[in-house]
C-alpha cells in the first residue's frame, strides 16, 4: 500500500535537465464518413504533426483557441485514444502502441485533472470511494490504512478529512476539483495532465487551486502538462509555453522569452488580447479577421496564412516546420525561415 509519506519523499526527485515526456511527429486524425456506404471521404485533423518535450519537474502550458487541439493532445497523451501517427515517448518508453495490461500499468504514472469538476465526479460514492478507485484498480491493502491514506491527501488539498464520508454533491465547484487534484494524486504520479483545470471556476476561487497546484509541484517534484486559453493563467503557471493553432505547434519558448517577445504573428495576436490591469498604460490590440478555418478542411501551406496580416504569396503554398530561431525559442513561420 502505498502511504502517506512516501508520497512526501518523491520531493525533489527530479531533475528539470531530464526528458519526462516525448512527443514525436503526433497525429490524431477522426474519419469523415460520408455517400451510400459511409466511406471515409476525408479526416478532421484535430493534431497534425506535433513534437514536443517535457522535463521532469516543469509545467508545460498549452495554449490557444478552443478547437485548436490543445485537450485532444493532452487525452492521447493519457492513450484515452489511439494515435493516428507519431510516438509518445514516457520516461524513457515509447507508449504508442501498447495496449492491456501493459498499458494499465504504465498509466498509473500519469493522470488527469479534468476541466469540470461537476461531471468527472462520480455522484453515487463518497469522496473516500471515488479517491480509492484508482489506488484499488492496482493493488489490494488494508483498508484502515488505505482510509488513512485518503484522508492524508485530503488535507494536502486543503479539504478536511470529514469529506471522505461525504457525497460530491456537497461540495463547491472549488472542492469538487480539489477532490479531482486527490484523486490524480492518488497513484502518486509522474506526470499530471490539467485540462482547464480552473475555467469552470469563479475567478476569486481559481487563484487558489492554482496555488495549491503550485505547492503541490514543489512539494511532490510534479511534472505538469498545463492545458488552457486563458493567456494570464498559463503565464502564472508555466516554465514553457506551447502555442497551437488548427492542430499544429506553431511556437514553442520559455514563459518570458514569450511574453516579451513573441514572435509568431498569431502569439502576437493572443497576447495582445490579455487585459492590462494598468488603465494609464495603452496597449495595441492586433484583431485577427476571419474565422478560424475547419480542421476538416485546413488550408494549404501555413494554417495561419488565411488571417495573417504578415502573408506571403509563399505560405499559402508551403507549411513551415517548427525551427529554433533563438535559444530554447521555437517558430513556426515563413518569415523566420528567410532570417535564417
Amino acid at each position: 500500500m502505498t502511504t502517506r509519506d512516501s508520497i512526501q519523499t518523491e520531493k525533489s526527485k527530479y531533475s528539470n535537465n531530464e526528458v519526462l515526456l516525448e512527443i514525436k511527429n503526433l497525429k490524431q486524425y477522426y474519419p469523415i464518413h460520408g455517400g451510400f456506404f459511409k466511406r471515409v471521404i476525408g479526416n478532421v485533423k484535430a493534431v497534425d504533426d506535433i513534437s514536443f518535450t517535457i522535463n521532469k519537474g516543469e509545467t508545460m502550458g498549452l495554449v490557444g483557441e478552443s478547437g485548436c487541439g490543445k485537450s485532444t493532445t493532452g487525452r492521447t497523451i493519457l492513450r484515452l485514444m489511439k494515435p493516428t501517427g507519431g510516438k509518445i515517448i514516457f520516461d524513457g518508453k515509447d507508449i504508442t502502441k501498447i495496449s492491456g495490461r501493459e498499458l494499465q500499468k504504465a498509466r498509473r504514472d500519469f493522470q488527469m485533472v479534468f476541466q469540470d469538476p461537476y461531471a468527472s465526479l462520480n455522484p453515487m460514492q463518497m469522496v473516500g470511494n471515488i479517491i480509492a478507485e484508482p489506488i484499488l484498480n492496482y493493488e489490494k491493502g488494508n483498508l484502515k490504512e488505505l482510509e488513512t491514506y485518503i484522508k492524508g491527501l485530503l488535507l494536502k488539498v486543503g479539504l478536511p478529512e470529514a469529506a471522505y464520508y461525504k457525497y460530491a454533491h456537497e461540495f463547491s465547484g472549488g472542492q469538487r476539483q480539489r477532490i479531482g487534484i486527490a484523486r490524480a494524486l492518488a497513484l502518486n504520479p509522474k506526470l499530471i495532465i490539467a485540462d482547464e483545470p480552473v475555467s469552470a471556476l469563479d475567478v476569486s476561487v481559481q487563484s487558489q487551486v492554482l496555488n495549491l497546484l503550485k505547492d503541490l509541484q514543489k512539494e511532490l517534484g510534479l511534472t505538469y502538462l498545463f492545458i488552457a486559453h486563458d493567456l494570464s493563467v498559463v503565464k502564472h503557471m508555466s516554465d514553457r509555453i506551447g502555442v497551437m493553432y488548427l492542430g499544429n505547434l506553431v511556437e514553442v519558448a520559455s514563459n518570458k522569452d514569450l511574453y516579451s517577445e513573441p514572435l509568431h504573428p498569431y502569439t502576437q495576436a493572443l497576447i495582445s488580447a490579455i487585459p492590462e490591469p494598468n488603465p494609464s498604460v495603452k496597449k495595441e490590440r492586433i484583431v485577427l479577421q476571419g474565422d478560424v478555418p475547419s480542421p476538416a478542411n485546413p488550408p494549404s501551406g501555413c494554417p495561419f496564412h488565411t488571417r495573417c496580416s504578415m502573408a506571403q504569396e509563399i505560405c499559402s503554398k508551403e507549411k513551415p516546420t517548427l525551427k529554433e530561431v533563438r535559444d530554447g525559442h521555437y517558430v513556426a513561420c515563413v518569415l523566420y525561415d528567410q532570417k535564417k
